[in-house]
């Protein structure tokens, strides 16, 4: 079994600790280790570090490099630019193909998502690779919700396919972009909906088949890379490929069209860490609900607050529901609930040239 990590994004909705140079999946957002250190170590159990690749941007192939000493380099590819999880996809399943044949079971999963229950997580990943391994399908992992979260996608599930280790596989119905409000507590009430994890199983060759049929472009490039695979082109040619391919999904590229889906109704505790609010939900608080990470502060009336200070003490009087992250640089304020939105500031310095502060 190859684990494919998946730790090329940006982390914008972060900002202003997450920048460029050390975005999201590299912060110790919770505790002392990095999303990605935590994420190698829960399934590090599953495989050898020989069988682990990661997908990265190559800006950051270094650092990783430094994360990660366990993984072979060679197993830390960097993505020239991002295009969205089904190039990224694609490229690691050209190499596992090349690798260990198409009979060979991928686990694919974000590396900054946080996952307390690791045990359970693992053999979780372990009821569903053994699946893969003996079906024709594509397996997703679906989270049982706890409350209607609309930032999340959602997976309909219909028919029971089967039933090992206390964990179900049910046959995709449908996939739900996320939803306003009415609409996941409808979701949560009917029962039949999980949150869309983004965590992915299933035989290498279905899933390049799969692409071939709905991302035919996209497979012809993945065609060019296998044969530079191991050689010394292999950069270039990757190179080549990601000037031209198109940015897409893996959801919408081929989860959504393919005709044999299937999800594991999963109970660990996950949380993908979307957002400032995120964080502030799974931190510990004060009496008032307030989180702090700063050594001076001084809060007089203040409630259910976010407050984060590299440097700074922190005074508030009279505020509540607010996220203020004080860097070197930059300062961010906004109100908790809206914290999502964020990722507008980044839009912005990225339109006004404003590159010191990324």
């Amino acid at each position: 079994m190859y684990i494919v990590l998946m730790a090329g994004g940006v982390g914008t909705r972060f900002w202003p600790l997450s920048r460029r140079s050390r975005p999201k999946q590299l912060l110790s957002i919770v505790g002392s280790k990095s999303m990605l250190r935590l994420t190698f170590e829960r399934i590090r159990p599953l495989t050898d570090p020989e069988k682990i690749l990661v997908i990265t941007n190559i800006e950051l192939k270094k650092a990783i490099e430094e994360e990660l000493p366990e993984i072979p380099p060679d197993n830390i590819i960097g993505e020239p630019q991002g295009r969205n999880t089904a190039p990224c996809i694609g490229l690691s399943a050209a190499v596992v193909k090349t690798r260990a044949g198409e009979d060979e079971v991928m686990v694919v999963l974000p590396a900054d998502h946080l996952i307390s229950d690791s045990g359970n997580f693992r053999a979780t990943i372990k009821v569903g690779a053994d699946f893969a391994s003996k079906n024709d399908t594509l397996i997703t992992i679906g989270i049982k919700p706890s409350y209607p979260e609309t930032g999340y996608g959602y997976i309909q599930i219909s028919d029971l396919r089967h039933k090992q280790n206390k964990k179900s596989i049910y046959k995709v119905r449908a996939f739900a972009e996320k939803p306003n409000t009415e609409t996941a507590e409808r979701f949560l009430k009917s029962g039949d909906f999980f949150w869309n994890s983004g965590i992915f199983i299933w035989r290498t060759g279905k899933i390049l088949e799969e692409m071939d049929e709905h991302l035919p472009e996209l497979s012809s490039d993945l065609e060019k890379i296998a044969k530079a695979i191991g050689k010394k082109s292999f950069k270039k040619v990757v190179e080549e490929v990601y000037s031209h391919t198109r940015s897409i999904s893996i959801d919408y590229g081929v989860m959504e069209a393919a005709n044999d889906v299937s999800v594991i109704a999963a109970d660990f505790n996950w949380n993908d860490l979307g957002s400032w609010e995120a964080v502030y939900n799974i931190s510990p608080k004060d009496n008032r609900g307030n989180v702090i990470h700063s050594s001076k502060n001084i809060l007089i009336n203040a409630q259910n607050n976010y407050f984060y200070a590299k440097n700074k003490m922190i005074a508030a009087v009279d505020v509540e529901d607010l996220v203020v992250v004080e860097m070197d640089d930059a300062i961010l304020i906004c109100r908790k609930e809206k914290s999502q939105n964020v990722k507008s500031v980044v839009d912005y310095l990225v339109r006004k040239g404003m590159e010191k502060y990324l």
